[in-house]
């Protein structure tokens, strides 16, 4: 009976155990109905839905691998994607199917439309009843997940995920929100399910936890703002544009944020005037920074303890378990002591296996050893907090995406 899921716009709940059902029979129904198959890409394109993590989870159940795209990119965008992934089925929001019909790509709709003219995952979870599930069981060597980042490059490229990386990724999170939250804690997500950030925090970390969270399609600071009034929540995962943004309007704010514990700040680094600038106006909420990568598979740094965020100003947090990292001379690859400044280089079970059908990419990305070179220019102090001063190859950011 424990709530999964609760739609912000409707009130709408799932629980986990009609989450669990409707994950094996939209799985079914994609193996038998679909025929969809272990290695087949499935592109998807949506908005964050509660229906959006159960086909996330369908598709990696069935042994296929998922390929998440923002819904605003272009046709052009899309197109690209969906040829260089090499996807066999796509999977949309009906308002993004325009966009599909000139890659001629069979496709079907995230939900039903009054014409009936496509199937849709949400038939399919009606329809299907889950005696068995397929047999093509994934191992997790297997690529689970082609996500597109721009790297240390501006072009965009496919960071090819396995199921070990989701497993770990999951089994971290797993760790960092038990430590610090409880069943009863309620999560806001209105980061995009599509990109890594919301993918391992809402897609994948939270069910494991037992976390309820509340989604919002797209983000609105002023229903944001409602949102945690009415549903009590505690904890937030966001990007450095809504903390300024409440910083901005703190004082004009008549909302009830009393619930509020945490809020989270990854995608982009925070700079202290924001940082002390929340803290004052908001006492009695931890703001905790974090490090990560599409290529990590999400966060590689996090504060554990707000103590240590307010003593190390400007550092995005100390590594997290199964990370290991070294900062090298940019010019030698020499490692460097504590203090000084290079290139940040990690590895660790998360790191990627590597760019999708570019393997010069790759060798450019990651040594024989498994060190992913980040392109990130920082520094370790003596206490081993993280910090980072700037980009050895600067990429253009939206709202803390590339």
């Amino acid at each position: 009976s424990r709530i999964a899921l609760i739609d912000a716009a409707t009130n709408c709940q799932i629980s986990y155990a009609h989450l669990y059902r409707s994950i094996r029979s939209l799985a079914y129904g994609l193996y038998h109905a679909v025929g969809v198959r272990k290695g087949d890409v499935v592109f998807l394109v949506a908005p964050n839905s509660l229906l959006y993590p159960t086909i996330c989870l369908a598709i990696l159940s069935v042994g296929a691998i998922l390929t998440p795209a923002n819904p605003l990119n272009t046709t052009l965008e899309i197109a690209k994607q969906v040829a260089d992934s090499g996807a066999k089925l796509a999977i949309c929001a009906p308002e993004e199917l325009h966009k599909l019909i000139p890659t001629k790509l069979p496709t079907m709709l995230t939900t039903k439309t009054s014409d009936g003219t496509l199937l849709s995952a949400e038939e399919l979870i009606e329809c299907s009843n889950p005696i068995d599930l397929p047999l093509e069981r994934p191992t997790q060597t297997d690529t689970a997940a082609v996500l597109y980042s721009s790297g240390t490059t501006g072009t965009s490229k496919g960071v090819v995920l396995t199921h070990a990386n989701l497993i770990s990724v999951i089994s971290l999170l797993k760790w960092s929100v038990s430590a610090s939250s409880s069943q009863d804690d309620v999560f806001l997500c209105f980061i995009p399910m599509f990109h890594i950030y919301g993918l391992a925090f809402f897609v994948l970390g939270l069910f494991c936890s037992g976390i309820t969270t509340v989604v919002m399609q797209r983000f609105d600071f002023q229903a944001m703002l409602d949102v945690i009034k009415v549903h009590r929540v505690n904890y937030i995962p966001a990007v450095p544009p809504v903390i300024l943004a409440l910083v901005k309007h703190a004082s004009n704010m008549k909302c009830d944020l009393s619930s509020l514990r945490r809020v989270g700040s990854g995608a982009a680094p925070l700079n202290k005037e924001v940082t002390d600038g929340f803290r004052e106006k908001f006492p009695w909420i931890e703001l905790r920074q974090a490090y990560g990568l599409t290529e990590t598979c999400g966060a590689a740094s996090v504060f554990a303890l707000d103590e240590d965020a307010k003593a190390h100003p400007g550092s995005c947090g100390s590594l997290l378990p199964h990370f290991s990292a070294k900062i090298v001379d940019i010019e030698t690859g020499s490692p460097l002591p504590p203090n000084k400044e290079g290139e940040l280089w990690l590895r660790s079970p998360t790191i990627m296996k590597g760019y999708l059908q570019n393997e010069e990419a790759t060798t450019a990305m990651l040594d024989p050893e498994g060190w992913l070179r980040t392109g990130d220019l920082g520094y370790f102090d003596e206490d081993g907090f993280l910090y980072i001063v700037d980009r050895i190859k600067e990429l253009i950011k939206h709202n803390g995406y590339q």
